[in-house]
């Protein structure tokens, strides 16, 4: 890849019903999802104008989706798995409205809260719910090939409740919706990375849902465990007992593995604690809301005490912690 294409956009296909004339919408729309995930029969009571938009985006093999459409019924059939089958994994990621899903003699139901899972070599039947509400979701397509766990255990996972709001399924869900309000901050040479993390994040939560986690490779588990390890620190940074020590033991591994899985991120855990701690102080400091708040204050409720804070401040960003407010509340004034 030259230095050039290396600084493109990602690559994405975009529909938005607007840029379509109102009887060819829904046509559309079902050729594009057809692409996406897998030829499917659509029915929809809001064909004849068909209000929807969806932007599809290359990760290498994996291809992440965020869309809104209304209430659609999705249905893959054994005749048009035998006519063409991607072999891929798909996740939603629901993030308004809801429905059901039939397949094996079996209904489950979709909602924000829970990932929906299906496969597409599996018949299934999709019904997005009666109302009118639209459906938001992010979807997440995922090659067979490529999913870092053993193929009976992925089998096993798909349809089973997979919880989006806590554990690495809070961190997927996290990573997803982030990357799409950011997506213009990426560029073509990232989507190695990005769909390598996704895959691992899959393959993870798959893993999580059966309890066998020790099926996944060694790289996919250090991974998604450093990852764990970044959000358990950012939400336990007003705590002053937040040390290596004490997020070892949140993680039930020793300080010795902790360091050892840092080594690729650049930084140490106790570097990586301070510096957001620092971070968050520093944002608080600049900000005129709270310009009447001790810089003391500011300091403990992010772990800190007030010798380490303006130390720990003056060798990072050359300035001590009231200088830096009042030159931010300097520079806001009219």
């Amino acid at each position: 890849m030259t230095t050039a294409s290396a600084q493109q956009p990602l690559p994405s296909v975009v529909f938005s019903s607007l840029d379509v004339a109102a009887p060819e919408r829904f046509a559309r729309w079902r050729e594009l999802l057809g692409s996406t995930h897998a030829p499917m029969d659509l029915h929809s009571d809001h064909a004849a104008d068909f209000r929807a938009r969806q932007r599809v985006i290359g990760l290498g093999d994996v291809a992440v989706w965020p869309a809104a459409f209304p209430p659609v019924m999705f249905r893959r059939t054994a005749k048009l798995i035998r006519q063409s089958d991607p072999e891929n994994y798909h996740l939603s990621l629901m993030l308004r409205g809801g429905g059901a899903v039939t397949w094996h003699g079996r209904e489950l139901r979709t909602r924000p809260g829970v990932y929906h899972s299906n496969d597409s070599s599996r018949p299934v039947e999709i019904r997005t719910g009666a109302q009118p509400r639209r459906i938001v979701m992010i979807g997440v397509e995922v090659p067979k090939a490529v999913l870092p766990l053993p193929r009976q255990l992925a089998d096993r996972a798909v349809g089973l409740p997979m919880p989006d709001g806590h554990g690495v399924g809070a961190l997927l869900a996290q990573f997803l919706t982030q990357f799409v309000r950011s997506l213009t901050d990426y560029r073509l040479s990232d989507a190695p990375r990005l769909g390598a993390v996704v895959t691992d994040l899959v393959a993870t939560v798959f893993a999580h849902t059966l309890d066998r986690e020790n099926a996944l490779p060694p790289h996919t588990h250090r991974y998604t465990t450093v990852l764990r390890i970044k959000a358990f620190i950012q939400q336990n940074l007003a705590d002053p007992r937040l040390t290596p020590t004490a997020v070892a033991a949140a993680h039930n591994i020793s300080t010795g593995y902790l360091h050892r899985i840092f080594r690729d991120e650049g930084v140490t855990v106790a570097a990586l604690i301070r510096r957001t701690r620092l971070e968050r102080a520093r944002a608080e400091l600049a900000d005129p809301i709270r310009a009447g708040e001790h810089i003391h204050t500011i300091a403990a409720r992010w772990g800190l005490t007030a010798a380490e804070f303006s130390r720990s401040f003056r060798a990072a960003y050359g300035m001590t912690p009231s200088d830096h407010r009042h030159l931010h509340l300097h520079l806001r004034r009219p």
